[in-house]
């Protein structure tokens, strides 16, 4: 099958299906909703479930108790909305559920606006809800990219038995791009029935399977979370993902941006190689885990001066950029966080400056 052209929203739905996810939980929120109008047609069509909870609270363990029984399960927010879910998020993560999360960002803090923000990175990073547990995050910076992002998050989730998030903004949402649906991306749910809820008669077995997050001694909740870390560190060891661009030039000034935001960054890097001044970039395409070694070595380039993180957001990443930096070089930020998106010609500007000041 050849590419067609879809809205970005309407290519994560599609995408999820091709991917085998046939249990869709929702509540309309701008900039996604076309993901539930989309889904709300075409999961009839497939045979799947469409159900539009009475809040992203009920959602949220809408979406627990489905993957508790197995089922592979994925929902579509925006910002607010995510906020909402954040209790059911921390209790699927601490039960080691399986489930796909996508937010598509909105401006805030609080109602803020419906134009295109990065302003979630902490919430998606660092937790959002309670307790200690971690996200997989994944950023695309176009419609291909979150088609296969989507696809692959869910056999990611059942892999390490954790939630997964697509974090795109507000632009990956509501443009339009040619997308084709991997067919090698497709897969099976694997290993439920070692540890879903799905009946001892599904499964052959005499073994009751108990899906909880509730462990009222202290040592055995102390291991809990012993055993959970252990599963996010082999997060940072087998699942960063990462692009590099123009670090072969011997740049002055590493740019670290993601999402939409590092699509623009190109664009200017192009434009300022045309005036003879060398930009790299480290586009990072996981958050959490975020890729640490590959920016301290772009940094580590001995033409390199000064680093920038260019993001949609009051600099939320910088914080990341510096540990990756470890001290190594000055690290500064630019960016918007109202709707407007900076243009080339501002990233120029500010990289112009900075450079000056280094």
């Amino acid at each position: 099958m050849g590419k067609i052209l879809m809205k970005g929203n309407e290519a994560i739905a599609e995408a999820a299906i091709r991917a085998g996810c046939l249990n869709y939980f929702g509540y309309p929120i701008t900039p996604q909703s076309e993901v539930a109008e989309y889904l709300s047609r075409r999961m009839p069509e497939v045979g799947g479930v469409f159900l539009q909870g009475e809040s992203e609270v009920a959602v949220s363990y809408m979406l627990f108790g489905a993957s508790a029984c197995g089922a592979r399960v994925f929902t579509t927010s925006s910002s607010p909305g995510i906020s909402l879910m954040g209790e059911g998020i921390s209790y699927i993560a601490g039960a080691q559920c399986p489930a796909v999360f996508v937010n598509i960002m909105r401006g805030g803090p609080g109602l803020g606006g419906i134009l295109p923000s990065q302003s979630d990175y902490f919430q998606a990073t660092k937790g959002g809800g309670h307790g200690d547990y971690r996200l997989l995050v994944m950023a695309p910076a176009s419609v291909q990219e979150a088609v296969e992002m989507i696809m692959l998050a869910f056999p990611l989730a059942e892999k390490y038995r954790n939630p997964v998030m697509l974090l795109g903004d507000g632009l990956i949402g509501q443009m339009m791009e040619p997308v084709e649906f991997p067919d090698h991306l497709n897969s099976e749910p694997t290993n439920k029935d070692e540890w879903a809820t799905n009946g001892m008669d599904t499964r052959g077995s005499n073994k009751r399977n108990l899906v909880k997050s509730l462990f009222l001694d202290a040592g055995k909740l102390n291991e809990h979370n012993l055993m959970l870390k252990a599963k996010y560190d082999r997060m940072k060891r087998e699942e960063i993902r990462y692009e590099l661009y123009n670090i072969e030039s011997d740049y002055k000034t590493l740019i670290v941006s993601y999402g939409t935001m590092s699509r623009v960054c190109k664009t200017a890097i192009d434009n300022m190689k045309d005036e003879g001044l060398e930009v790299g970039m480290v586009r990072p395409q996981t958050l959490f885990p975020f890729p640490e070694k590959a920016i301290y070595e772009a940094a580590s380039k001995e033409s390199c001066k000064i680093v920038v993180s260019i993001e949609m957001s009051m600099g939320q990443m910088v914080e990341d950029v510096e540990r990756s930096v470890k001290g190594k070089l000055l690290v500064r930020w630019y960016g918007k966080c109202g709707g407007d998106v900076p243009t080339p010609e501002e990233v120029i500007e500010a990289v112009k400056s900075f450079n000056k000041g280094a």
